[in-house]
């Protein structure tokens, strides 16, 4: 009897963590995550200017090591966004430096889940400042029920898809591009 219960326990642990590592859908494809944060970018239809940016500027290799990383990643209509000509301008290779000072600024040391979020802002009274991998600030509050980013320039981007995992870290959607 002890072996069926145990078999049976083992079985529901085993379904549970396939449940739990279903991947979510980002820009119209599946992100694994067994896959890290570029073979998974690459895929979704909604972040082709930001992958073509991190090619640009040279971050790929990167992104694929071992990290981990918390990603706050833009999609394309948050780089529409920009003023026209800004992201042409970006992605010439004599302004390499700028464009991966604008990258890495949506990039934290570390894996921080959206619980791991609430937690330092609720720990911050309502603000939780988290210095990205380029050196700046980016403050995290929020906003009615929405998760809000505040860049150093006081643009903010909302967080649309939480808690995309990934192998080598978290991918968190955002519809703003925040700047350093």
């Amino acid at each position: 009897m002890k072996k069926i219960i145990i078999t049976s326990l083992s079985l529901i642990f085993v379904v549970a963590a396939a449940i739990a590592q279903k991947p979510v859908e980002v820009g119209g494809a599946p992100m694994y995550p067994t896959k890290n944060i570029i073979e998974n970018a690459v895929n979704s239809k909604d972040h082709t200017t930001l992958v073509a940016a991190v090619k640009a500027a040279g971050l790929v290799e990167t992104l694929q090591g071992a990290g981990p990383f918390t990603v706050f990643a833009p999609v394309n209509a948050a780089f529409d966004k920009l003023p026209a000509g800004t992201v042409e301008n970006l992605l010439k290779p004599e302004n390499k430096a700028v464009l991966a000072s604008v990258l890495t600024y949506h990039v934290i040391a570390g894996k921080m889940s959206s619980a791991d979020v609430d937690k330092a802002i609720k720990a911050g009274n309502g603000k939780a400042e988290f210095k990205t991998v380029q050196g700046g600030i980016l403050t995290a509050m929020m906003s009615g029920k929405d998760v809000v980013l505040k860049d150093s320039k006081g643009n903010t981007a909302k967080i649309t898809i939480m808690d995309v995992n990934q192998s080598n870290g978290v991918i968190h959607v955002i519809d703003t591009v925040v700047l350093p």
